[in-house]
């Protein structure tokens, strides 16, 4: 006997209830977790989005997820609130979250001490504090027996003196405690065994090299730059075979380099510029097959340089600027096929570009800035054929030579050309306007001469131009001020340049003080056209360059009025237009000039009051000197204007009646008459 429908369909029905009323029933948060919550909400001053205390279930809550621990009571596992904006401290009770494995509050506001309690959570795996405010000191033993991943950088901390990371051995990876302020360090690391990322940098650390470090046979990245370590460098190194990534750039170090690098097999970047070292480059270094990067900048390093390129197949960036090696620039360097960064700038090599490095098909960035090299025609005739290169620095070299003509040169993916401080006779090459990718360009401290050619300002993607201590003369192409990217925004084409950096000299013929940037494009927007002999006005279309953010057009002999529009330029910092012959007033709008930093208009012929107000109220006295009829409360006060005396207009009609025209006219008419009276006799009698 069959069951009935109405039977079956009734069963169905109470199941599909349960099942709904089940799963619309949210597992209540633990009384623990509920009050550690409530805890860190009250010691924030800004709200966590998404956090609603009506809800009978803090599971809900953004950044919060909960663990299947039991039905009704599940407890909270993971609690991410990273880049959220909060503001505040870290509460005490947060160690309630007994059951917590990842801890992420990173990249917010938060500041004060941390509660030692936070270091005891026995389940956290990830604890994320990075990029805060957190001051103090951590305490003396840590105790995150299955912690994993531990980031404390980019915070102020100021001692960890003796910290025990391991008491026994533990999972920890990855330790992060740069960009602090410890300023020194009694680190035990021993137990830590099976640490693979080590980030120390940035904390001014001092003393000799952590000895315990090489204990750590799994370490594979280790960044110990920008401290104050000292001494020389322990053969001991060698021990960390696992080694990938090591750098001990920007520190003390001292002594020759150890010959260790045949054991690090798996090492493919090595960083030790701004360092003291000193010596020949170890010959298992420039046999290395395992290295792709080697960056030794700035150190006292001597010898030839012999890099094994039939060995070293992966490399791709040798940085060894601002050394004391001699010799001509090896050819053997063409051999390198990988090689995209090639920096040999501030060594005393001589001789003349390799013809060979035109085999250099990977270049993209050289500098062989101050390297006593010659003859910039076979330099550049030389480089063409590097198809991808893409930023060229050759400055301090070829004195007195002159620029090449040679109309043929090819340099189609060059976006920055940088040749300073040659003293290189001649004109603007025709072959620089087929450059049409070109960013940056500076020829500046050089004896170019002659116009600028119209073709300038036709450069779809340049910002920064710097010509400045040259002898161009004539007006000032027009064509300048409709330079796209600094009037529409154009992209820039960008590309990594991790690799490499750029240096500006901020001094005569490129002696001064140097300015380092990561980046090409971290220079700022600049047009500098500065001692030259450039004549005529300053056109009014420089406001279309909106993007600008500096204009330097001081030591010329530009003539005119200073343009209203100007003040169009609404991103300019720096405005130098002193000692030209500029004459006129003071355009008042330029107080619209919110970001203006630093003004000149000194030694011209300007007149009229100073404006007053905005950034006008920051600028020396000396931003002005040199203009006699220049008025302010800072200058010289201003005179008042004299106000004609009203008159009537009958009073002026006889001014203007009773000139000295009609004065001479009556006095003639006078002696005339008395003239005839007495011819006549009608004064006295004839006879």
């Amino acid at each position: 006997m069959g069951i009935p429908k109405a039977f079956l369909a009734y069963v169905l029905l109470v199941i599909m209830f349960r099942q709904t009323v089940q799963g619309s029933r949210q597992p209540a948060c633990h009384f623990n977790d509920l009050m550690a919550l409530q805890g860190l909400s009250r010691s924030l001053e800004s709200n966590i989005g998404g956090w609603n205390w009506d809800s009978s279930s803090c599971c809900s809550f953004t950044g919060i997820t909960c663990g299947n621990s039991s039905v009704l009571n599940e407890r909270v596992v993971r609690l991410e609130l990273g880049n959220k904006r909060l503001i505040g401290t870290i509460c005490d009770g947060l160690v309630g979250l007994g059951q917590l494995r990842i801890l992420n509050l990173s990249h917010n506001f938060l500041h004060g001490t941390l509660p030692t309690n936070l270091f005891r959570f026995r389940n956290l795996e990830v604890l994320d504090l990075s990029n805060n405010c957190f001051v103090g000191s951590l305490p003396a033993v840590i105790q995150l027996p299955s912690v994993k991943y531990f980031d404390l950088s980019k915070n102020s901390f100021t001692r960890f003196l003796g910290v025990e990371f391991c008491k026994s051995p533990s999972r920890i990876r990855y330790l992060n405690l740069a960009d602090n302020l410890f300023g020194e360090a009694l680190l035990s690391l021993e137990n830590c065994t099976s640490l693979r990322y080590v980030f120390l940098n940035g904390n001014g650390l001092s003393g000799t090299l952590l000895e315990n470090l090489f204990l750590l046979q799994h370490l594979r990245v280790l960044h110990l730059q920008q401290n104050w370590f000292s001494g020389p460098l322990s053969y001991r190194i060698g021990n960390l075979s696992n080694l990938v990534e090591l750098d001990i750039s920007s520190n003390d170090f001292v002594g020759s380099l150890p010959d260790v690098f045949g054991r690090l097999r798996k090492l493919e970047s090595f960083s030790a510029g701004s360092n003291r070292l000193t010596g020949l480059l170890p010959v298992s270094l420039v046999n290395s097959a395992s290295l792709s990067r080697i960056d030794l900048h700035n150190n006292s390093l001597s010898g030839p340089i012999r890099v094994n390129c039939s060995a070293m197949t992966r490399v791709v960036s040798l940085l060894f600027s601002a050394n004391n090696f001699q010799w001509p620039v090896p050819a053997s360097l063409s051999s390198c096929r990988s090689l995209r960064n090639l920096d040999l700038a501030r060594n005393n090599l001589g001789g003349v570009v390799p013809f060979e490095f035109k085999n250099l098909q990977s270049l993209q960035f050289l500098s062989l800035g101050n390297t006593s090299i010659s003859n910039i025609s076979t330099a550049l005739e030389t480089l063409q054929h590097c198809r991808k290169l893409t930023i060229l620095v050759l400055g301090l070299n070829f004195y007195q030579e002159e620029m090449p003509s040679n109309v043929n040169l090819q340099f189609t993916s060059l976006k920055a050309l940088i040749i300073p401080a040659c003293h290189l006779t001649g004109s603007l090459p025709v072959w620089l306007s087929r450059c049409k990718t070109l960013q940056l360009l500076d020829l500046s401290w050089n004896s170019l001469e002659g116009s600028i050619p119209s073709w300038i300002g036709k450069f779809e993607y340049l910002f920064y131009l710097d010509l400045s201590n040259n002898f161009f003369s004539g007006t000032i192409p027009k064509s300048l001020t409709g330079l796209d990217n600094l009037v529409h925004t154009t992209v820039l084409l960008k590309e990594s340049s991790e690799h490499f950096s750029l240096m500006k000299s901020t001094g005569q013929g490129g002696t001064g003080p140097r300015l380092r940037y990561k980046d090409m494009w971290s220079f700022q927007p600049t047009v500098d056209l500065s001692s030259n002999k450039f004549t005529g006005p300053i056109w009014p279309s420089f406001g279309n360059l909106n993007n600008l953010h500096v204009l330097r057009l001081e030591e010329n002999n530009l003539s005119g009025t200073i343009p209203d529009s100007i003040s169009g330029m609404t991103n300019l910092e720096g405005l130098d237009l002193s000692h030209n012959n500029l004459s006129g007033e003071i355009p008042s709008s330029l107080v619209y000039l919110s970001f203006l930093s630093a003004f000149n208009v000194s030694f011209n012929r300007l007149s009229g009051g100073i404006p007053s107000g905005g950034q006008f109220l920051t600028f020396p006295e000396s931003s002005f000197e040199g203009n006699d009829a220049l008025c302010s409360t800072i200058l010289r006060p201003c005179r008042p204007q004299r106000i004609p005396p009203l008159v009537s207009p009958g009073k002026k009609m006889k001014m203007k009646i009773v000139d000295w025209n009609f004065g001479i006219g009556g006095a003639l008419g006078f002696f005339l008459t008395v003239f005839f009276c007495f011819k006549s006799g009608w004064v006295l009698p004839r006879g």
